[in-house]
């Protein structure tokens, strides 16, 4: 017998190899009619899976994140076998559930075969047909030998590419109606789950990312378990379209893009560089009342920096080309990240334990060579600025200091309305250490500090193992948009290991010499990507304190804009910026412009405003707020900015 402890922390014996899905049985038939799959110390596995010990299990349905990525991951291999029927001799590269949005994709090879959305009715159709068989996702364990052996068979060179990075003994295959892949799972119980699908686009990938080999097609879909539950993503698409920050971007002039500039650097307009500079100054205000000093390093770095640090090790590949100078074997980088170059800044003086906490922050602007096919809009660029700061600090504060860094974050959450977020506990992979720096003890350490500032601070948390920067566990905060779609924003990380490759010290209350820990934060995350969520989020009707315009004054006629120029001028001595409409056009044509461009205030001054002193107020969206002062409008608007 194996004890089995459920969520709710009791505790149900069971015969050895009971499978999740008969736990699920034995609690109720409904539940056992809903169970995709389960947690099964941490990890997922399917539901047909044996327990062959004692173990926590958590059982997943459609109302679990790790439930519905088990359904996309499914829905992905039942893609696939809908299109080996269609066209038989494709080749499957790797198809995933998506991370960022409801989903998944599959990267397949044609051949020679032309393909387009045309044909995505027809695949439709068939992931209809072959759900409604109801076949059973099938695990098998197989040597390494028997999997190079079938997919050799079969002619398909990326299963073998993917293959040969495996050991023998960790290679499992799933099969469902007549398709076989290569895959880890876990997978749903079976196909009949899937309900309603629409293929979503079609694009090109490089297979591995690698742009000297060949493109593949990557097809995206989504499936759910209700045909109701499409029909309402749908509609959330739709409006997601209309709200889509390159869109708005585009039409509230806030960035651009140019290929003579190059693909992925965003060229920030006047507007867009008046709501960024809103932005960065409303958290280095908040960062000096905690205790934060402002540092500015340069946009490159030698090589030798990134060595040490250990990024060049792991990123090295993905970086820009390095620079090289006329000094033979010299090499400078393109900074990809800023905390190497704030260790080099710590170690400029010698430190006391007195000293510490220091808190150092810099918007710094940071290099990453995304490949061609993954930058979209801000979201993914490679050139970005990063809110960041490093606090070094002692063993004893480093709680404190990551309670504090937590405040800071939900301060910046609450003043920009994203009211619902999930703090994500990213931890180690502790099945595979090699993808990471630093002794286990060091991990440990960091580890349980997060876990534990997290928990006092109430915070509502989830666990995700090897999702952990490769020097430290992070936090991350996942952040619920108006659309109800999840961003990860603001993160926080406890590193204890550039410390030592740097050789951080300070001295102690014993006159020793001690290595400080080092938290990294970025409550943005990056400002180009937050950019991009906050325009999405609030459709470019931004709060009035971060409007790049906070007001357009229209005036009727060409005779009051002497008057139209008197009251601009005393707005913007109280720093309420905007501007006035001047065009020879009819009054009800400038508001409805105004409103287009989504500008808070619309004030409308004529003959009676001119000779009164007064002026008349619409509110974008609203509408007529009647006539007022220009000190009663004045105090009206400094109250609503004040953060």
């Amino acid at each position: 017998m194996i004890n089995i402890t459920l969520p709710d922390g009791s505790v149900r014996e069971y015969d050895k190899g009971i499978t999740s899905a008969q736990i699920a049985l034995s609690i109720s038939e409904g539940l056992a009619r809903n169970v995709l799959a389960a947690e099964v110390d941490g990890q997922v596995w399917d539901a047909s899976r044996p327990i062959e010990h004692d173990a926590h299990v958590k059982l997943l349905t459609w109302n679990d994140p790790s439930g519905k990525t088990t359904f996309w991951h499914s829905s992905a291999h039942l893609m696939a076998e809908a299109l080996e029927a269609l066209y038989p001799g494709t080749k499957f590269g790797i198809g995933p559930p998506l991370k960022e949005q409801p989903g998944f994709y599959y990267d397949v090879d044609f051949g020679d075969r032309e393909f387009s959305s045309d044909e995505f009715k027809k695949i439709e159709d068939k992931i209809i047909e072959l759900a409604k068989t109801r076949e059973e996702f099938i695990r098998k364990p197989v040597s390494k030998a028997d999997a190079i052996e079938y997919f050799t068979d079969k002619g398909d060179e990326y299963k073998l590419d993917l293959i040969k990075d495996l050991p023998d003994g960790s290679i499992t295959f799933y099969t469902q109606g007549n398709f076989t892949d290569l895959c880890r799972g876990p997978h749903i119980p079976n196909t009949g789950f899937i309900k309603a699908v629409k293929l979503m686009s079609v694009a090109g990938a490089y297979w591995r990312g690698d742009e000297s080999r060949k493109q593949l097609t990557r097809i995206y879909g989504v499936t759910f378990p209700k045909a109701s539950e499409l029909t309402d993503y749908l509609h959330l698409i739709e409006e997601a379209k209309k709200r889509d920050h390159r869109k708005l971007g585009k039409e509230l002039e806030l960035f651009a893009f140019s290929e003579k500039v190059g693909m992925g650097l965003p060229l920030w307009l006047p507007k867009g560089t008046a709501l960024r500079t809103r932005l960065a100054d409303f958290l280095t205000k908040a960062q000096v009342k905690a205790g934060y000093e402002q540092v500015i390093t340069p946009h490159i770095g030698h090589k030798n920096l990134y060595v040490t640090s250990g990024h060049y090790e792991k990123y090295g590949a993905d970086s820009f080309q390095p620079i090289k100078t006329p000094q033979e074997g010299e090499e400078f980088f393109l900074k990809p990240m800023n905390c190497p170059h704030h260790c080099e800044i710590y170690k400029t003086k010698p430190r006391s334990y007195k000293d510490l906490p220091v808190r150092l922050a810099e918007f710094g602007t940071v290099y990453r060579y995304e490949q061609s096919g993954e930058l979209h809009g801000l979201t993914r660029v490679r050139g970005f600025t990063q809110d960041d700061a490093h606090l070094f600090c002692r063993p004893d504060q480093v709680k404190e200091e990551f309670k504090k860094v937590i405040d800071l974050v939900q301060y910046v959450l609450k003043a920009l309305d994203f009211t619902e977020y999930t703090a994500q506990i990213s931890l180690r992979d502790p099945e595979n250490k090699a993808k990471y720096i630093g002794t286990d003890e060091n991990w440990a350490l960091a580890e349980a500090a997060i876990i534990e500032a997290s928990a006092e601070k109430g915070l509502n948390t989830v666990v995700e193992l090897g999702e952990a920067a490769f020097y430290g566990p992070k936090l991350d905060f996942m952040v619920k948009d108006a659309l109800g779609r999840k961003w990860q924003l603001g993160t926080i990380q406890v590193d204890y290991n550039l410390p030592e490759r740097f050789e951080l010290e300070y001295t102690g209350s014993d006159n020793l010499k001690h290595r400080p820990v080092m938290i990294h934060r970025a409550p943005f995350g990056s400002l180009e990507r937050f950019v991009a969520v906050l325009i999405e989020h609030c459709a470019g009707n931004f709060p009035l304190w971060l409007s790049p315009e906070q007001f357009v004054i229209l005036p009727i006629s060409e005779k009051y804009e002497d008057y139209a120029k008197k009251l601009s001028d005393s707005l913007k001595d109280s720093d309420i910026c905007g501007l006035i409409d001047f065009r020879d056009e009819k009054i009800g044509r400038k508001i409805r412009d105004a409103e287009v461009k989504k500008i808070p205030y619309m004030l409308i001054v004529g003959e009676k405003e001119t000779a009164e002193g007064l002026v008349s107020v619409r509110k974008h969206g609203v509408g007529d707020l009647g006539s007022m002062s220009i000190e009663d409008f004045k105090n009206q608007i400094i109250k609503e900015i004040t953060v």
